[in-house]
């Protein structure tokens, strides 16, 4: 063979391998269920009937996309908490949690990773909403502690939206799922709220970072909050604007590889979120320096000052980032 047929060969072989993986970050985790993205084995069609004693002290927990073909979100601004998570290829995906108030519809819905059964765990039983998970993963799924509702298992709460192509198109209707709202009582996150501390620093702007993502965070005196930048574009969803969240959390964690992989091999990050470390904490348009504690996986996460005081949030939407420690 020429080494000009050579050369052409090695450029066609590294473009496909390209291409796969591209679509392999995209995508997250990949298998052969139903949705034809997260090998989940087929499950009766019935929707179950929203359970009423889970509503008493449960809430919601949605696995939302945040690729930008998810973009723009649908629901996010209903959400009392909002966790920021590193998936595969560096890339982030959010666990939205609704206690206070149901939206019509949330979305796009994708799949569940190992380190959110480590992180609902604070929360007596909730109700998960994805796509599916990596097989492997799914007997783990189904020993948790907690409600899980795909669309295997609760197909007539879930519909493909137009106007964007599979598997960014999948969204909840979380009335299918809860009769209603629980109340801020299932809210066991441990969080503090109420006035600020003493002392941070002003601060107008915040930028985080993960290896294939970025997210700003702008202080708003006329909203009140941080208005959120993904990957330099204005953060907005369909139905309530620009999410605009009263507190940010960056939570500094210990990110490790876990024993799963996606389809073509590319490990999937395993975020520690029991345990203590190093937290910064915006609020009111200033930086405050803290720590983070959370002795067990059934506990919530008490965040504390430099000297140890309590460190409050002020009232309204959370946003946690959690983020690889330096």
């Amino acid at each position: 063979m020429g080494h000009g047929a050579r050369t052409r060969r090695a450029a066609l072989t590294a473009a496909l391998l390209a291409v796969a993986l591209t679509a392999s970050l995209t995508a997250g985790c990949s298998g052969n269920g139903r949705n034809g993205e997260d090998g989940r084995a087929p499950r009766p069609t019935a929707t179950p009937a929203p359970s009423r004693s889970a509503v008493a002290g449960s809430p919601l927990a949605v696995k939302i996309d945040n690729v930008r073909a998810a973009r723009p979100h649908t629901g996010l601004g209903a959400a009392d908490v909002v966790y920021v998570e590193q998936v595969e290829g560096g890339l982030s995906r959010l666990l939205a949690v609704y206690a206070t108030r149901l939206p019509r519809t949330v979305g796009p819905v994708r799949s569940v990773r190992e380190s959110d059964l480590e992180l609902l765990r604070q929360f007596p039983l909730p109700t998960l909403a994805f796509s599916g998970a990596q097989r492997a993963l799914l007997p783990l799924v189904d020993r948790a502690p907690l409600r899980a509702r795909s669309p295997d298992e609760a197909p007539g709460a879930y519909h493909r939206g137009t106007g964007r192509a599979a598997p960014h198109n999948l969204y909840l209707r979380p009335a299918a799922l809860l009769p209603a709202a629980p109340g801020r009582a299932a809210l066991t996150t441990g969080f503090s709220y109420g006035p600020a501390p003493s002392g941070g620093t002003p601060v107008s702007a915040r930028t985080v970072r993960y290896p294939a993502a970025r997210l700003t965070f702008t202080w708003s005196a006329g909203r009140g909050g941080w208005l959120i930048a993904m990957d330099g574009e204005p953060a907005v969803t369909t139905d309530s604007g620009r999410p605009a969240p009263a507190t940010v959390v960056v939570q500094y964690v210990r990110i490790r590889t876990s024993q799963y992989h996606d389809a073509l091999g590319n490990r999937t990050p395993y975020t520690e979120t029991v345990g203590s470390g190093r937290a910064e904490v915006l609020r009111d348009g200033r930086s405050f320096a803290g720590f983070w504690s959370r002795p067990a996986a059934t506990d919530g996460t008490a965040f504390t000052t430099a000297d140890g005081g309590r460190l409050d949030f002020a009232p309204g939407q959370v946003w946690v980032v959690l983020l690889p420690a330096p």
